[in-house]
């Protein structure tokens, strides 16, 4: 990395680098303050928003402003919703201050695991993939969709996960787990679709893996012939069930939170490239569906804002990864994993973003979402500004 100043103009960038005149792929230093970083923006390759229009929890008007303030210029929705996004008229969502939002296609109707939703006429509506959100559709679907051909040019994403084999567990079995009294999910419940997937994926080249979330999935996945590309959840990298507060939020996710092996696993995994890309995987509750007892309360945690900061923190000021590592892990692989053209930074693009990881802040307030974690403190970490973001809204005081 290189030391070197930035030239705006409004929200355009005009010239970066140590002459203001290169574009780059990697990530530049700004000049002040001293740590501040000039950066391409960051890519979720999948979330969730049910009711765009009136959600309690979410919508697309909120969900857009929580993304660009925390730094995402591309958001990719899955298709479960108050009405499934599984056929053509379904697939339109216009983008509000810049954000790319692109929508996942259904793999079955209303992700019931009995019917293919119509494939291909998702895809030439604009879907940019196939998948049925957080648990693998039969076998037998999976083999046709193959036969049919409709979707071999688009990634088709499929969760490692079989929702009967998790016996109504809320975390990964283990010893903690028998410790806290919680319900335990066996690691069979990712090991069995996984090994299933795998089997899959020669005939398979568009297949993508879901948000792994074990040690022993990813020994499986790093043994495969083939890479196959695989995503993980940040909160699965951020912590485990022997380190979360018990009364914190985060306890109950999907796929269900590991322990401290398989959190130190898919951290390495991720460094190394068996993991391809972070994903916010963004799961709003309403105020009312968060007050319920987690044993009924939907499952996931909310919020953009706080992903790049935690992250910075524990992989690069923590685990000594480079900036660049956490680009690939935050934006790049991420574009990869959606089909995509990376983020970079280009001159006259409003595509950019500024984080200074020192910067202790709260986050903006611009998701409904109830279920946000880490909000009782200040983060540490900020995006100052993003060319996405309105001038009158940077903090670069």
């Amino acid at each position: 990395m290189e030391r070197g100043d930035a030239l705006f103009d409004g929200d355009q960038l005009i010239a970066f680098g140590p002459e203001l005149s290169v574009a780059a792929d990697a990530v530049t230093v700004w000049t002040a303050p001293p740590r501040t970083l000039l950066a391409p923006l960051l890519v979720d390759p999948h979330s969730h928003l049910e009711d765009p229009e009136t959600g309690s929890a979410e919508t697309l008007t909120s969900l857009s402003r929580e993304a660009i303030s925390a730094g995402y210029g591309t958001v990719a929705l899955l298709p479960k919703a108050a009405s499934w996004r599984d056929r053509p008229e379904r697939l339109t969502l216009k983008p509000i201050g810049g954000l790319e939002v692109r929508l996942w296609g259904a793999i079955t109707r209303s992700g019931n695991g009995i019917e293919l939703a119509p494939l291909g006429d998702q895809l030439n509506c604009g879907a940019i993939g196939l998948s049925d959100g957080e648990a693998m559709p039969p076998l037998p679907l999976l083999e046709r969709l193959l036969l049919l051909g409709e979707a071999d040019a688009a990634p088709l994403m499929v969760a490692p996960r079989d929702p009967a084999l998790t016996q109504a567990g809320l975390v990964r079995e283990g010893v903690d787990t028998l410790r806290l009294g919680w319900p335990p999910d066996p690691v069979n419940s990712e090991l069995l679709p996984l090994h299933t997937l795998l089997a899959l994926a020669p005939r398979a080249p568009q297949l993508r893996l879901m948000n792994l979330s074990t040690a022993a999935g990813l020994e499986l996945l790093a043994a495969a012939p083939e890479p196959v590309p695989a995503s993980v959840s940040w909160w699965h990298l951020l912590v485990d069930h022997s380190s979360l507060d018990p009364l914190a939020d985060g306890w109950v996710v999907l796929p269900s939170l590991g322990s401290s092996v398989d959190r130190a696993a898919l951290r390495q995994a991720l460094r190394d490239g068996h993991l391809l890309a972070v994903a916010v995987h963004h799961s709003p509750l309403d105020h009312e569906e968060h007050l319920l007892p987690l044993d009924q309360r939907p499952a996931g945690v909310a919020g953009f804002q706080a992903v790049l900061p935690a992250l910075w923190q524990e992989l690069v000021d923590g685990d000594g990864w480079r900036p660049d590592e956490l680009w690939q892990a935050l934006s790049w692989g991420g574009s990869i994993f959606l089909g995509l053209e990376p983020e970079r930074l280009q001159t006259g693009s409003r595509r950019w973003l500024l984080f200074d990881p020192d910067a202790e802040h709260q986050p903006r307030k611009a998701s409904l979402a109830s279920n946000r974690p880490l909000t009782r403190v200040p983060l540490r970490g900020q995006v100052l500004a993003t060319g996405l973001l309105e001038p009158a809204l940077w903090d670069l005081d």
